[in-house]
């Protein structure tokens, strides 16, 4: 396999066997791996969209490869963000949430459908869920277009409410398309990745990471980065002894990555998988479509001192060939219990394992 790890690591396929356009994990209760696979022919296909499957995938010798791929959902609409709590199983579609008794041993109980008011169709499909340390559930949802005023408030927004669905508020607004948020597990902070948006070049804007706040505006559609205002989208001339000025009260990016990364799932290190990076980031970086020299297609840490990002630095590099070949998109990065670290690719189909060779 041509990835290339910091000393220490190794790198193998968890899935031996392609399953298809894999997005977002979680692991249950019990320790198996589950992961959406958003549609048969990709997210974002024109092709069939009702034919969506969560798999469970256990390693219960753990050899540290799947003992098999099952499917225990199917036929849904576009399911993405995942996550268990309480043990229930939640499921983000493109326009509602589920949730699902765990049984235990990769079996649910019946379908609840407890999330109705997510809006549907656009440019940008996927669902994303989480909780947060207090058991309240956020979704992430991308706006409808590339750049525009939203008719619909629930667009290019993050949404907050109580487990069993009720409360549902709006959390953040401006976030063009958070696909990735955890959680900071220092300060319970939801940090995010945000993609900007297309054509106005190889290098605007960027891509952000953002710690998202309640009754926060990150800007989108007329302000990006450290609140630039967007002049190619927004026409208006702003006189600064005239305020508002069309950032001012926009929350700025936490760091600003490289446009058109893509930048979608992320995670905190753990002290199981290092020591000396416990508390960065990884990010996966899905890779870019509309630049004239691609750009992302690797994981890479963000090295996080308190809410500051100081380095970026490549961890899991070689997706993008020299010859710009691309042999995998990475999509979403989860560790298990034991600090061993996954990566779903919706491009090659299949989920990686890295774990620790010696100690870092």
């Amino acid at each position: 396999m041509p990835l290339v790890l910091p000393d220490g690591y190794s790198i193998s396929l968890f899935t031996p066997q392609a399953l298809g356009s894999l997005r977002f994990m979680a692991f249950s209760p019990d320790g198996i791996l589950f992961v959406s696979m958003s549609s048969s022919a990709g997210l974002y296909s024109s092709q069939s969209q009702d034919d969506g499957k969560i798999f469970a995938i256990p390693d219960k010798n753990k050899d540290g490869v799947a003992d098999q791929a099952t499917a225990v959902l199917t036929n849904l609409h576009l399911p993405h963000g995942i996550a268990f709590y309480n043990n229930y199983l939640y499921v983000a579609e493109e326009g509602k949430v589920a949730r699902y008794a765990y049984l235990g041993d990769s079996n649910l109980g019946a379908r609840e459908v407890i999330v109705t008011d997510l809006p549907t169709a656009g440019e940008h499909l996927s669902r994303t869920i989480g909780f947060s340390p207090s058991g309240k559930m956020y979704i992430s949802m991308g706006s409808s277009c590339n750049v525009c005023e939203q008719s619909n408030s629930h667009f290019a927004t993050i949404r907050e409410y109580n487990a069993d669905g009720t409360g549902g508020r709006v959390f953040a607004t401006g976030l063009r398309n958070t696909v990735g948020f955890t959680f900071n597990p220092s300060t319970a902070e939801i940090w995010g990745t945000d993609n900007g948006r297309d054509y106005l070049g190889d290098n605007l804007p960027p891509d952000e990471i953002n710690i998202i706040k309640d009754g926060g505006n990150y800007g989108w559609p007329n302000c990006y980065g450290k609140n630039i205002h967007d002049t190619d989208f927004d026409k208006n001339t702003y006189i600064a002894l005239y305020p508002p000025l069309p950032c001012g009260d926009k929350e700025p990016s936490l760091f600003d990555l490289q446009a058109h990364s893509a930048a979608l799932g992320l995670r905190f290190i753990t002290a199981q998988f290092s020591s000396l990076w416990q508390g960065d980031l990884l990010v996966a970086y899905h890779g870019s479509w509309n630049r004239s020299q691609y750009t992302g297609y690797k994981v890479v840490r963000l090295d996080v001192e308190g809410n500051s990002v100081i380095g970026e630095y490549d961890f899991i590099s070689g997706w993008l060939r020299p010859d710009a070949s691309r042999l995998g998109r990475p999509v979403d990065v989860i560790f298990d219990s034991d600090g061993v670290l996954y990566i779903s690719d919706d491009r090659a189909n299949v989920i990686y394992r890295v774990s620790k060779i010696n100690p870092v």
